[in-house]
């Protein structure tokens, strides 16, 4: 069960790293924008294969009919993230701070949110943390 627990934020840790390590790649002379089109190409190709893999007996009409506005807002905000990683690496920010700078700037920014909007509790440890990740994000930009 603990596994279970896990495998997620496994899942996304190891995707994450090679997401970063791909976008980096991408060609500077390649426009930015056919990048995202066939990028998002193949993640619907994709995910069309692991939708039919997944629901092998469930109507797919009835997949679908849950869906609200949110999943094309996250469709949107997916499209910013992917174009705002891709132009921070031509412009020079190095994989190795670029991530952690994102990726800690948001958590910060994610602590209030999670507070006001979805009730959630941050204990003195939580807090101590926080503070580290300040500290941390303060030293990282430094020269």
């Amino acid at each position: 069960m603990v596994l279970l627990y896990y495998l997620p934020i496994i899942l996304t840790v190891i995707a994450n790293v090679f997401y970063h390590i791909f976008q980096k790649m991408i060609p500077e002379k390649v426009d930015p924008i056919a990048s995202l089109i066939l990028t998002y190409c193949t993640a619907l190709i994709g995910s069309l294969m692991v939708f039919v893999w997944y629901h092998k007996n469930i109507n797919v009409i009835e997949s679908f009919k849950g869906l609200n506005w949110t999943s094309c807002a996250l469709g949107l905000s997916i499209i910013l993230l992917e174009l705002g990683f891709l132009l921070a690496y031509r412009v020079g920010w190095d994989i190795s701070f670029g991530a952690i700078v994102s990726n800690v700037s948001v958590t910060l920014l994610l602590i209030p949110i999670g507070i006001i909007f979805f009730k959630e509790n941050i204990s003195m440890a939580n807090l101590i943390g926080i503070l580290l990740c300040i500290i941390g994000l303060v030293l990282i930009n430094t020269k």
